[in-house]
């Protein structure tokens, strides 16, 4: 859904006045207009946002809760904008929002137009029509496509942000009316998808069963790039030290550390306690380059000058487990991420000192992300199956 930003203006204007009259006169606008402006957002959100009385005003707990996300949502716009050009306040439109972030995203008007079903010269307009209002320029058009300048991605950025802010309030306005909210969106890492999501969800989904969990997979960067959009809620997963940018918070929930598996009739088994050299002998299938487990692989033969002869990358514990059975490959891979498959006998743990591959694992969010009841509750019930 898309508000009208000037109508959630002058909705902050009147929670805060508490007086369509003193919000009309803050805002430049006519008592009618106010009116109008509230009618179409309690409309549009399907609430009572405000209990009218003899003596003003006043915020219902809908109006509550919408009132903090708008007002989030219109800090994060109005720092960039204060910077770009400050009556962009008063102008920018939801159009415009709409384009600047899906020609941010495809770098390309026809693109973009296509992705939000809009004919290409309406799209090549708001921008157009947005940067004219901005006396900037906030697309470079290069022979490699329409690329944003570095005040064009700010906006864009800001804006996807603050659309996340508007989607949580709807969020939490349904879960009032004991509605189904929208989807609760998590950034995966190799070693939740076998060891806490799972036993997490059947908990959670007991409690909420109409509650959609849609998980998102990738490589780490990737997940973070979509947590920084605003288009996943949270990652789980091993954390990153130090912190790789600074518009992020990571809290640690526990510690794993790394094993060393085979099939359980594996020809290293005949000796108790196998040294690296005997072990790099053999072909391993590990993680991907530029991940923590991978890491302390590298680490662990590297400083004995060893170098395991085969190795096979991939992140899929399904594709280790299946080679493994098949083949004299080792593997190496997280501690709890093996965890069932060792208890079910299907891999056999490898007896070696891996305590230097502690590592800690926890939740990734944005800086001052504010979640949602449901999705706190979420977040509570990982937090109690560890």
């Amino acid at each position: 859904m898309r508000h009208n930003l000037r109508h959630l203006r002058v909705f902050l204007t009147v929670a805060e006045t508490g007086s369509v009259t003193r919000a009309a006169d803050a805002a430049h606008v006519s008592q009618p207009a106010v009116t109008q402006g509230i009618s179409k957002l309690e409309a549009a959100l399907g609430v009572a946002l405000f209990e009218r009385s003899s003596r003003g005003l006043f915020l219902t707990t809908s109006g509550e809760i919408f009132r903090l996300r708008a007002q989030r949502a219109l800090l994060l716009l109005d720092r960039v904008l204060d910077e770009i050009a400050p009556r962009l306040q008063l102008t920018l439109t939801a159009a415009q929002i709409d384009a600047l972030i899906a020609v941010s995203d495809t770098e390309n008007f026809t693109l973009a137009a296509r992705r939000l079903g809009l004919a290409q010269p309406t799209v090549h307009r708001a921008v157009s029509q947005l940067e004219q209002e901005a006396q900037r320029k906030l697309f470079e058009r290069t022979a490699r496509g329409t690329i944003a300048t570095r005040l064009g991605q700010s906006l864009a950025q800001a804006a996807r942000l603050a659309l996340a802010e508007l989607s949580q309030a709807e969020a939490e306005l349904a879960d009032l009316r004991s509605e189904v909210t929208c989807k609760i969106v998590i950034g995966a890492m190799p070693l939740s998808r076998s060891h806490i999501l799972p036993a997490a969800i059947v908990k959670f989904q007991r409690e909420r069963p109409a509650q959609t969990i849609l998980i998102t997979e990738g490589p780490y960067m990737e997940l973070l790039s979509g947590l920084r959009r605003g288009d996943i809620d949270f990652l789980i997963g091993a954390l990153r030290h130090p912190t790789p940018i600074a518009d992020i918070e990571q809290t640690e929930l526990f510690h794993d550390t790394a094993v060393m598996i085979g099939r359980p009739d594996h020809p290293i088994f005949e000796s108790s306690s196998p040294d690296l050299a005997h072990l790099a002998q053999y072909p391993w299938i590990v993680s991907p380059s530029l991940t923590p487990i991978r890491d302390h692989f590298d680490r662990l033969f590297g400083e004995q000058g060893l170098a395991p002869r085969q190795l096979v990358e991939s992140g899929s514990l399904i594709l280790m487990r299946e080679i493994l059975s098949q083949t004299d490959y080792l593997g190496f891979a997280s501690g709890g991420q093996v965890q069932a498959e060792i208890a079910r006998g299907l891999v056999r743990r490898i007896q070696f000192d891996l305590a230097a591959t502690r590592r800690p694992i926890g939740l990734t969010t944005r800086l001052g992300w504010l979640p949602t009841p449901v999705q706190q509750l979420l977040i509570d019930t990982i937090r109690s199956v560890i």
